[in-house]
């Protein structure tokens, strides 16, 4: 009976063979060169904490224009990470975002809002507000749902085009609708409550929530409704592309004859992938109904569809944080610089036709677009999965090479010659569960 003899892969390729007995196949434990996906997890987890807490931190201390700015923020990134589960993880190019916010938008000031108007009537159903917000949400969702037998059919320019003309029509829509839209001039948003407790500022001889010796106004309440909102809507989008639709999506865009073969019903993901995203614009159309009180039509044109693929943009095609980083670029620019227009000698006042702070915003994103597009086509995304490989100590190579199928010797690099790699010959290698790998198999 022969002895049991392992292989052991040096630095340099060489190759040496040693008894199962010896110290350095039964002493030493055998080493895979594996990634340290423990640290990158932990290191995400901490900040992703940390950053919550500093959110929920966040309005016990900012004036109210900070609050106003956080809350467009947080109202943005909800239909930026929609947009980019549509774009950025299928593929599927869509113009039609502005209309399905103002869905969302329009929908709660009618379903929850009462009758009123003085220059145009308005109706309005006066529903519990947060059954407002669900049917508001549901009635984009439908929109979306209607529009997609068109959405499976098409891709790239194609979607984009036909998707136009949905803004087109909500426009028309918007601006004659009067009874639901109360025509050029807006209407009115009702206060949002939840099971009797109004996010608005107490009444005079009503209750006033107090956090931590700070009394919470308006803005403060919307602050941690629209944060709740947005962790909700991460978390969704977080799992949904870890799991089997996820890989689906990402195969769709990749490559969809190549999914359809692999048993993927390219028809079905696209349009469920379009009613997904047409439901996350319907939550920031409530959300943005929320935080401008009396929503005017011209607010949803076309030129809000094109800054909402800015931000995805930006932030990376693909990647859920980068939706979020790229929406608070945007939509914070241009306030910023109004705040700060002191400091900014050159800026005219709105209106005057000279380059004001909304103008310039728009030159600045605009510019960082194509400095994204020339320089880093992943976006803030890729920037930050960079830092955290330098912070752990891993690259792309290095994960590629883990996560792919052991067939012959493969060096390390980085690696001292002492640290060799042991792989008992009788056993296979040890493909393990890396997350990496999962978009390998058929969904």
């Amino acid at each position: 009976m022969s002895d049991t003899k392992s292989v052991q892969i040096t630095k340099d390729g060489g190759a040496t063979t040693a008894p199962s007995g010896s110290p350095t196949a039964a002493g030493t434990p055998a080493k895979r060169g594996r990634i340290p996906r423990d640290s990158e997890a932990r290191i995400q987890s901490v900040l992703g904490i940390a950053l919550i807490l500093v959110a929920i931190a966040l309005p016990l201390y900012l004036d109210n224009a900070f609050l106003s700015m956080g809350l467009a923020v947080m109202a943005a990134a909800v239909g930026a990470i929609g947009l980019n589960l549509l774009s950025g993880v299928t593929g599927q190019l869509s113009l039609a975002h502005a209309f399905f916010i103002a869905i969302g938008t329009y929908g709660y000031a009618y379903f929850s809002g009462s009758p009123g108007g003085v220059a145009t009537p308005y109706g309005g159903l006066e529903l519990p507000p947060l059954l407002g917000a669900v049917m508001a949400i549901a009635l984009a969702g439908l929109a979306g749902l209607a529009f997609s037998p068109i959405a499976s059919r098409l891709s790239g320019i194609y979607l984009g085009v036909a998707s136009l003309s949905l803004v087109f029509l909500g426009q028309h829509l918007l601006f004659n609708w009067e009874s639901v839209t109360g025509g050029p001039n807006g209407r009115s948003v009702p206060t949002f409550s939840l099971f009797g407790f109004p996010f608005a500022n107490p009444e005079p001889g009503g209750t006033q929530v107090v956090l931590l010796g700070v009394p919470l106004q308006r803005n403060e309440l919307l602050w941690y409704l629209f944060l709740a909102v947005l962790i909700i809507g991460y978390l969704f989008a977080r799992n949904l592309l870890r799991g089997r639709h996820g890989r689906a999506l990402q195969m769709i865009r990749d490559k969809q004859t190549a999914a359809a073969v692999m048993g993927v019903n390219v028809r079905r993901y696209k349009s469920s992938a379009f009613v997904i995203s047409s439901m996350y614009a319907g939550a920031a159309g409530v959300l943005l109904a929320l935080f401008l009180r009396v929503p005017t039509p011209g607010s949803f044109g076309l030129i809000l569809s094109v800054t909402y693929l800015a931000m995805i943009v930006i932030g990376g095609l693909g990647s859920i944080p980068g939706a979020v980083v790229g929406a608070a670029f945007v939509a914070a620019t241009p306030l910023l610089l109004n705040l700060y227009s002191d400091f900014f000698p050159f800026l005219a006042e709105p209106g005057s036709g000279g380059v004001d702070s909304g103008t310039l915003a728009k030159f600045l994103y605009g510019g960082a677009v194509v400095v994204v597009l020339l320089l880093e086509p992943g976006g803030v995304a890729a920037l930050g999965r960079r830092v955290l490989h330098a912070i752990t100590g891993t690259t792309r190579r290095q994960k590629v090479r883990a996560a792919a199928p052991v067939t012959s010797p493969v060096a390390e690099t980085g690696e001292s010659p002492a640290e060799s790699t042991a792989v008992e010959s009788e056993q296979g290698p040890d493909r393990g569960t890396d997350p990496s790998t999962e978009g390998n198999r058929r969904p």
